[in-house]
């Protein structure tokens, strides 16, 4: 088990150079992808090409001239250690190409990852690339046209900007920049200790997690713990305690996670919404250690801050998930 919260996050996990300053220089996209010491990787179907490699799961990073016709390109950054793929220093990229495309340069669905299911299972670095590339190519999806003026936009900054064609300049006020939307994620603890674990209503009955829920506008992420808990349980928290953070690029969000206590007069069980919630109730250690043992109760895929919270209140690792 991790030493600490922020090491048991997968996809908190980097080792690139964002390289903000390079990526803004006029060309520079251009001119990677003119260097064959550059490497892409390719994203397709929102999944990613590995490396034909038995030895370890590690993204198939390409030189610009194995990959034909992407359809957008975008500059993640500079690599900070000497790796398989190039020095320190070697500039990565993303393409996104079509199915047609995808299934040229590795029609083995095995050669493609999939970031929510196998993210806990790349190293750092190309966790890191993987999740910055899927967020940035989802922001791409569904900013076509600006939000401000309905008009259609392109892409501009090697993919870190989107503006209406003939408005480069910043100063038009018509730039789009990528946007990531938070949401507060909760271990609830009682006064026995029990963790409260809820069964969506649009999973299977023996699926639990914590609660989550989206960061309202004019609201604190402790605000949006006490009323989400509330909401979906009627279980009154009385104090918070910030955990740490990950990405969640399905499509855009940042799971900002907490570790919460009951307030003294709160109710002794919760009582499930019946609309987004189909049940809720508080387990003892040894009661979910085997339920989810037994495989009576599915827990969260390691990929997740929602398993590391479980893992972190109940002090060590536990079996099966989705």
């Amino acid at each position: 088990m991790s030493d600490t919260f922020f090491d048991r996050l997968p996809l908190s996990r980097t080792a690139v150079d964002r390289d903000a300053g390079g990526r803004d220089v006029p060309g520079a996209l251009e001119a990677a992808w003119a260097d064959p010491a550059t490497r892409v990787l390719v994203l397709a179907r929102r999944k990613a090409l590995l490396a034909d490699d038995s030895s370890r799961l590690r993204l198939g990073l390409l030189p610009p001239a194995e990959v034909t016709d992407p359809q957008l390109v975008l500059y993640l950054g500079r690599t900070l250690e000497d790796s398989e793929d190039g020095p320190a220093g070697t500039v990565v990229l993303a393409a996104l190409v079509d199915d047609a495309t995808a299934d040229a340069i590795a029609s083995d669905e095995s050669r493609w990852a999939d970031l929510r299911t196998q993210g806990a299972t790349l190293d750092a670095r190309d966790a890191g690339l993987f999740t910055e590339a899927l967020g940035l190519a989802n922001w791409h999806g569904t900013h076509g046209h600006s939000p401000r003026t309905g008009l259609p936009t392109v892409a501009g900054r090697s993919g870190w900007v989107r503006y209406p064609e003939g408005h480069e300049e910043e100063s038009s006020g018509e730039h789009v920049f990528p946007r990531t939307d938070p949401a507060v994620i909760v271990g609830v603890v009682d006064g026995r200790e029990r963790l409260l674990l809820a069964s969506n209503a649009a999973w299977p009955e023996d699926r639990y997690s914590v609660v989550a829920g989206f960061v309202e506008p004019g609201e604190s992420f402790e605000a949006a713990v006490v009323r989400e808990v509330w909401e979906e349980t009627r279980v009154a928290v009385a104090s918070t305690e910030y955990l740490g953070s990950q990405p969640w690029p399905f499509p855009a969000s940042v799971m900002i996670g907490f570790l919460a206590r009951t307030a003294p007069d709160a109710v002794p069980e919760p009582e499930a919404d019946g609309i987004e919630i189909r049940e809720a109730r508080f387990f003892e250690r040894e009661e979910l250690a085997e339920a989810a043992a037994a495989g009576r109760i599915r827990l969260p895929g390691r990929t997740s801050i929602a398993r590391a919270i479980i893992e972190h209140w109940y002090g060590g690792e536990l079996q099966g998930d989705w």
